[in-house]
């Protein structure tokens, strides 16, 4: 009994001076509560926010729902260009007794939600007319082409974060590894220059990246799930290598600063996790608090995923790579200036 006891007090000290254990144990899932509380908390995230061009009683009665949003715009192909960018689930336009709804089948929640409400507006007022033929019709459409699927909507944003998750941990892990046994100190020794060192690894991640996007893409493509790819789905490329590049620069960083295998996996899930969260790769943000989204924007992940969802699934052109382009490259050179300072050949 003394023995079992002194073991245990051994093994209940011992996990508390885990730092990596401690942080699995209770930091990881409140930081997933605090994610999903701040995303789902708000009071305001209840209504599905739609464009609006008309008035009359469909809207005075879908307005009554407390289920949406309006937001007026000037015309409803304004409206249906938000849709298509995915900036709403949903635009309308009434005229008269005429009521148009363009949907998108990339948030198909919040469209299918959108779309019942509007159907059942339109057949109440309709009711309310007994007696006589319906007076207002519903013209209701997708705005993408009818044959896609969930699976077109699902692949940019896992293929993206599967990248993103590979460049950091592949990148902080070899680091921490090879300053760990002296490899870094014998390769300093050695006729080599840091560029030589950091290019080559570079080169493996993009490698890599290349490959996995590959597979990824071709399994996504089979007739189990039936990928299709849109337009000019080779931009995607560019894209996929300027990610890389940001992403490899927060693994190098991360490898700089951790000690151990240990604390590096710790700080890289700390980074890649919440990052997947809060850049829509599993679901959209746009009802989440304005200052969450605001965040988002400056995550790497979030522009690789709108950039991705551009050019594969919604067949835009170059164009759709500037902004995306823009912050990647930023990120690469400031998070890369930051490893560089505090980079280090050996432990100290």
């Amino acid at each position: 009994m003394t023995a079992f006891k002194s073991l245990s007090v051994a093994m209940f000290k011992g996990f508390f001076r885990e730092r990596v254990a401690l942080f699995f144990t209770f930091l990881m899932p409140l930081m997933f509560l605090v994610i999903f509380g701040l995303i789902f908390g708000s009071s305001s995230s209840n209504k599905t926010k739609i464009d609006v061009v008309g008035d009359g009683p469909v809207l005075t009665a879908l307005s009554g729902t407390g289920i949406v949003e309006f937001q007026r715009v000037d015309s409803f192909d304004q409206g249906v260009q938000a849709v298509r960018n995915g900036d709403v689930p949903a635009a309308i336009s009434v005229r008269g007794n005429e009521v148009q709804l363009r949907y998108a089948a990339s948030d198909s929640v919040q469209a299918g939600t959108v779309q019942a409400v509007i159907r059942s507006v339109v057949d109440a007022v309709n009711v309310r007319a007994s007696g006589k033929p319906p007076t207002v019709t519903l013209d209701s459409q997708q705005v993408e082409d009818s044959s896609l699927s969930a699976i077109q909507y699902l692949t940019p944003g896992i293929l993206s974060w599967g990248l993103a998750t590979s460049a950091i941990f592949g990148s902080a892990l070899t680091l921490v590894n090879w300053r760990k046994k002296q490899v870094l100190r014998r390769i300093r020794l050695a006729p080599v220059g840091t560029g030589t060192v950091i290019s080559s690894r570079l080169l493996v991640t993009i490698g890599t990246s290349v490959l996995q996007a590959i597979l990824f893409v071709a399994v996504a493509m089979t007739p189990v799930f039936g990928l299709k790819l849109a337009g000019q789905w080779w931009l995607a490329l560019p894209l996929l290598i300027l990610g890389s590049l940001s992403f490899f620069s927060i693994g190098v960083l991360v490898g700089a600063i951790a000690k151990s295998e240990e604390a590096a996996t710790g700080i890289t899930n700390v980074i890649v996790l919440p990052m997947a969260f809060l850049s829509g790769t599993f679901f959209p943000l746009q009802n989440a608090p304005q200052w969450l989204q605001t965040v988002s924007e400056v995550l790497p992940l979030r522009h690789l995923n709108d950039g991705m969802v551009d050019v594969l699934v919604r067949g835009k052109g170059i164009e759709a790579l500037a902004t995306p382009a823009a912050v990647l490259v930023g990120f690469t050179v400031v998070i890369g200036f930051a490893a560089s300072r505090v980079f280090s050949w050996e432990d100290s």
